[in-house]
C-alpha cells in the first residue's frame, strides 16, 4: 500500500512539474506580446496574479493534493489546464476591484471608494493602453458620478453629518471624479443614452482614443530662447527643458497641489519652481493663486519631518510672501480670498471677471497669520533664551504684528460687503491674536509695537474697531479690542480676552479693578471646562493680580491669592515655564511631547524665583504675629495660613549651625526669626538685603513699603509675646522702639482690641495700654475646655452616625412615659421603673447626657 501511494505521488508531481513549466513558458508568451511592463506595480500585480492562479498551495500540501487525486481517480490528471492571458487576468481583477466598489457604495463607504477607485485606474492603464477603456469601467465610474451627486444632494438637506474619515473620502471623490470623467465624457454619455445596450453591443469599431492630458508634473518645451546668464537652463525629467510661462501657471500649481501630502515629494523644489512662477505671473489672480500655494508649501517643510519649528529663512521669506500677498489684495479690490469660494478647475483659462461682483479665491489669509505667529512661537521655545539668537529672533514680532494689523483691516473691509458672507469668527480670531501680543508689555513697548504697525498701513487704509487716533492710549486699546471680542463671540475667545484684560490692568498696577473684573466674570468656577492653555493662562492672571496686591501694599491680599499656585509646589507646570517630569509618574511620550508644546517663550515669563521671594514674604508677615499669638494663648485654635512656609521655617529652625544667608528663602527664614525675636531691625536689612527686588519697578518704594509692614508685624508679635507680663504700657515707649508714630501705634493696639486680639484697652487721656488680667486661663483650664470642646464634638457626631444608620426611626419604638416596649427592650417592667425614677426625662428614648463631663459643660 505504501509503495502504492508513493508511486503515485511520483507520477502526479512529476506530471505537474511538467505542467508548470509548459504554463510558465505560455505565461512568458502571452506576456511578451503584451506591452512591456515597465513599471514595478505592474510587475508586482502580474507576480501576485499568477502566485493566485496556482492555487497558493506549495510543497508537501501539493504533493498530497496530487496524491489523493491520482488515489481517487487517475482520469482528472488527464484535465487539461485553463491557461489565461495576462489582459484575461487583469479583467478579472478589475472585476473584483469593481465588485469591492460596488459593496462600498452599499454601505456608503466613501473611504473605501476612494481607495478603490486609485487601484480601478491603475488597473484600466494597464488593460486599455491605446485601446479604449472596458465597458464595466465606463458603467462603473458613470454610476459612481450619479451616486457621489445624490449623496451630496442628501447632505445638503440632511441634519445628520457624516463622520470625518466618510467625509473626506467625499470630498477626495469629488475631484477625483471631476478630473476622471472630462477624458471619457463620450462613452459616459453612450452609456447613460442607453444603458442596456450599451453593455449589449459587441461592435469593436475603432474609436479614435482621446488624447490624454500630459503630465501635469512636468510640462516641456524642445526650445526654450531665453535661458540663465551663464547658459544654463532648468531641465525636467526626460532631458527635456521645463517651460515657465504665464499660460503654464495653473498647470504647474495643480500639480503641486494634488502631490501635497504624498510621500516622497520634493518640497523644496516644488517652491524653487512657484519662486520661477511668480516672477513670470502676469495677472494679479495668477500672482495671488501662486502666493497662496507657495506660502502653504513653506508651512509644510516642517510637516512629517524631524524638525520641528520652521527655519529663521523660511520663515521670513513667507512674511515677505504674505506682505506681498496683501499688497495685491489691497490694490486689487474686486478680488478677494475667502474660505467658502469654489476652487476654479479649468487650467487653461483663468475665471473670467464679472461687473459690479467680486472674484472669489479659495484660500484664508487669517489662517496664513495665525501659521506664521505658531511657527515663531515654535522656534522661540526651542532656541536657547540666554543666547542673542533668541533676541535676534524676537525682532521678527514686530513684522509678525505688522500683519496681524493689516489683516484685521482686510477682514473688516470684506465684511463691509453683505454678499461674501465673511463669517464673524475669522475677525474674532484675528483680532484675539492682536490681543495677545499686547497683553503681557509695558505699554511703552506696545507704543512702540502700535507705532510701527501703522506705519506699514497705507494711509488710506483706518479700522473701525481701532482708529489710528486712538491707538496712543495702550489702557484704551486694550478695552477696546476686549469689549469688541466681549460683545461678539462666545465661549473661548470671550474667556481669553477677559482674562488678558484683567492681565493687562494687574500689569499696569490697577488692582481693584482687576480684582473686580476677575470676580464678577466668575471664571474661577467654570475654568475646569476650557481647554488647557485657556487654563494656563487664567493661572497666569491669577499670580499677576497677586503680585499687584503685593506692590500696593496688601499683604493678606496677595499671599491668599498666591496660596493655590504657589502652594501647590508645581509653579512651573501651572504657568507653563517648564515641565516637571516626576520619577515615578505615568507620562506617556505623547504627553511629554503635548506638554512641551504648550510651553510659554521665555520673554513671556513670570520670574518664578520673584514669585516665590513674594509669597514667602507674605506669609512670613502673617505667620510669625500668628505664632506669637497661638504661643500665648493656649486656647486658640492653631490656624496655619501656609503649610509651605511652615515646612521650611520648622526644617531651618531645625538646623543646628546656621550660617549666612545664600538665597532668598534663606535670607527670609532667618528674617522670620529675627522678627519673632523681636529684632525688627535685623529682619529690614535681611529683607532689604534681597537682589530680586531690583527687578520690581519702583523697588526703593516696595523695600519702604516692606520695611514699613515688618516694623508693624514686629508691633504685634511684640504684643502678643510679652501681653501677660505687662500691666500698663506707654503708647511712647512702644513708638520708640519700633519708630512709629504714637498715632500709627494707638491704630495697630486698636485695631487689635476690636478684633478680641489682646485684652486690654486704651487709656487715650494717658497715651497708654491697660491690660486686663484674670482673663487668661491656666494652662490647666485651658486643657480642660480643650477637652469638654472635643467630647461635645464627639457627641454630636455619634447622634449624627445614629440617626444615619437608623434613617430617622431611632425613636419608633419609645412608648408614653418612657416605657419600653418590644422583645428587645429588656421588659415593660423596667422601662416603667426607669420611667419613674427618670420623672425629668423628656420622650425620644435614650439621650446620653455627658455624665459627670456633660454635667460639668452645661454648668
Amino acid at each position: 500500500m505504501s509503495s502504492r501511494f508513493f508511486t503515485a505521488a511520483g507520477d502526479s508531481s512529476s506530471e505537474s512539474s511538467s505542467d508548470e513549466e509548459e504554463l510558465y513558458s505560455e505565461e512568458e508568451t502571452a506576456q511578451k506580446s503584451e506591452e512591456e511592463p515597465s513599471e514595478e506595480e505592474e510587475s508586482e500585480d502580474d507576480e501576485e496574479s499568477s502566485s493566485d492562479e496556482e492555487g497558493g498551495k506549495t510543497g508537501i500540501s501539493k504533493f498530497l493534493k496530487n496524491a489523493e487525486l491520482s488515489d481517487g481517480d487517475s482520469s482528472d490528471s488527464d484535465t487539461p489546464k485553463v491557461v489565461k492571458s495576462a489582459k484575461n487576468k487583469r479583467l478579472e481583477e478589475l472585476d473584483g476591484v469593481i465588485k469591492l466598489i460596488d459593496n462600498a457604495i452599499k454601505i456608503n463607504d466613501w473611504s473605501s471608494i476612494s481607495t478603490e477607485f486609485d487601484k480601478l485606474n491603475r488597473q484600466v492603464v494597464k488593460i486599455a493602453g491605446s485601446e479604449k477603456a472596458p465597458k464595466q469601467y465606463i458603467k462603473t465610474v458613470a454610476d459612481l458620478e450619479d451616486f457621489m451627486n445624490e449623496t451630496i444632494a442628501k447632505q445638503k438637506v440632511s441634519t445628520k453629518k457624516m463622520n470625518a474619515t466618510n467625509a473626506k473620502g467625499l470630498n477626495a471623490m469629488k475631484q477625483k471624479i471631476k478630473r476622471n470623467n472630462r477624458e471619457y465624457a463620450t462613452e459616459i454619455d453612450k452609456y447613460r443614452e442607453d444603458k442596456f445596450d450599451y453593455m449589449m453591443s459587441d461592435d469593436e469599431e475603432e474609436v479614435a482614443p482621446v488624447e490624454k492630458p500630459r503630465s501635469k508634473k512636468d510640462i516641456y518645451v524642445t526650445d526654450v530662447p531665453g535661458e540663465d546668464d551663464q547658459g544654463f537652463s532648468t531641465v525636467g525629467r526626460g532631458g527635456r527643458t521645463l517651460q515657465y510661462t504665464p499660460e503654464s501657471i495653473f498647470a504647474h500649481l495643480r500639480s503641486i497641489t494634488e502631490s501635497r501630502g504624498k510621500k516622497n515629494t520634493d518640497r523644496a523644489e516644488q517652491i524653487r519652481i512657484m519662486e520661477r512662477l511668480l516672477a513670470v505671473a502676469v495677472t494679479p489672480y495668477q500672482k495671488i493663486r501662486v502666493l497662496l500655494t507657495v506660502i502653504s508649501t513653506r508651512f509644510d517643510l516642517t510637516t512629517g519631518s524631524s524638525v520641528t519649528f520652521m527655519s529663521q529663512e523660511q520663515w521670513k521669506m513667507a512674511d515677505q510672501e504674505l506682505d506681498t500677498l496683501l499688497e495685491v489684495l489691497e490694490e486689487n479690490r474686486n478680488m478677494v480670498v475667502v474660505e467658502n469660494a469654489e476652487p476654479w478647475e479649468d487650467d487653461e483659462k483663468p475665471p473670467q471677471l464679472t461687473a459690479g461682483e467680486k472674484l472669489k479665491i479659495p484660500g484664508s489669509v487669517v489662517s496664513i497669520v495665525e501659521r506664521l505667529d505658531d511657527e515663531l512661537t515654535r522656534s522661540l521655545q526651542h532656541i536657547d533664551p540666554h543666547t542673542a539668537e533668541y533676541i535676534e529672533r524676537l525682532t521678527d514680532e514686530q513684522a509678525l504684528y505688522n500683519k496681524v494689523v493689516r489683516t484685521m483691516l482686510y477682514i473688516e473691509e470684506l465684511q463691509k460687503d453683505t454678499k461674501l458672507e465673511i463669517p464673524q469668527e475669522n475677525a474674532n480670531r484675528i483680532v484675539m491674536r492682536r490681543v495677545e501680543h499686547i497683553y503681557f508689555k509695558p505699554s511703552q513697548v506696545v507704543n512702540i509695537l502700535e507705532e510701527k504697525a501703522w506705519e506699514s498701513v497705507p494711509s488710506q487704509f483706518d479700522s473701525k474697531i481701532t482708529p489710528r487716533g486712538k491707538a496712543e492710549d495702550i489702557a484704551t486699546l486694550v478695552q477696546i479690542l476686549c469689549t469688541y471680542l466681549f460683545e461678539n463671540s462666545a465661549d473661548i475667545i470671550r474667556g481669553r480676552a477677559y482674562l488678558c484684560q484683567v492681565y493687562f490692568c494687574a500689569l499696569h498696577d490697577q488692582y481693584y479693578r482687576a480684582r473686580d473684573m476677575l470676580l464678577m466674570s466668575h471664571l474661577q468656577e467654570t475654568i475646569g471646562n476650557f481647554d488647557i492653555s485657556t487654563q494656563i493662562l487664567f493661572n497666569r492672571t491669577l499670580v499677576q493680580v497677586g503680585l499687584c496686591a503685593f506692590r500696593a501694599g496688601l499683604v493678606y491680599e496677595s499671599q491668599n491669592t498666591l496660596l493655590d499656585i504657589c502652594g501647590s509646589g508645581r509653579q512651573k507646570e501651572l504657568l507653563a515655564q517648564g515641565v516637571m517630569i516626576q520619577r515615578y509618574s505615568q507620562v506617556t511620550p505623547e504627553q511629554e511631547r503635548l506638554e512641551r508644546q504648550r510651553q510659554l517663550p521665555f520673554h513671556m515669563h513670570i520670574n518664578l524665583e520673584l514669585l516665590e521671594c513674594v509669597f514667602l514674604t507674605c506669609s512670613m508677615l502673617l505667620e510669625i504675629p500668628l505664632l506669637a499669638q497661638t504661643g500665648s494663648s493656649p486656647d486658640i485654635k492653631k490656624r496655619v495660613i501656609s503649610k509651605n512656609y511652615r515646612r521650611l521655617l520648622e526644617f531651618h529652625e531645625r538646623q543646628i549651625f546656621t550660617g549666612p544667608p545664600e538665597n532668598t528663602r534663606d535670607h527670609i527664614m532667618q528674617a522670620s526669626r529675627a522678627l519673632a525675636a523681636g529684632e525688627w531691625r535685623k529682619a529690614v536689612e535681611l529683607i532689604s538685603s534681597i537682589k530680586i527686588w531690583e527687578l520690581m519697578a519702583q523697588s526703593d518704594k516696595i523695600k519702604a513699603m516692606l520695611s514699613e509692614q515688618i516694623q508693624e508685624e514686629g508691633l504685634r508679635t511684640y504684643l502678643f509675646t510679652y501681653a501677660p507680663f505687662y500691666d500698663t504700657l506707654a503708647v511712647s515707649t512702644l513708638s520708640s522702639m519700633f519708630e512709629l508714630s504714637e498715632r500709627k501705634v494707638a491704630a495697630v493696639v486698636s485695631k487689635m482690641i476690636s478684633h478680641e486680639e489682646l485684652a486690654a484697652a486704651l487709656d487715650q487721656v494717658n497715651s497708654a495700654i491697660i491690660f486686663r488680667k484674670g482673663v487668661e486661663l491656666s494652662r490647666l483650664q485651658s486643657l480642660a475646655l480643650t477637652l469638654s470642646d472635643k467630647a461635645s464634638g464627639l457627641i454630636e457626631a455619634n447622634e449624627r452616625t445614629l440617626e444615619q444608620r437608623t434613617q430617622g426611626t431611632a425613636n419608633a419604638f419609645e412608648r408614653q412615659g418612657g416605657q419600653r416596649g418590644g422583645r428587645g427592650g429588656r421588659g415593660g417592667g423596667r422601662g416603667g421603673m426607669r420611667g419613674d425614677r427618670g420623672g425629668a426625662r423628656t420622650r425620644g428614648g435614650q439621650q446620653f447626657g455627658g455624665g459627670a463631663l456633660g454635667g460639668a459643660i452645661k454648668a
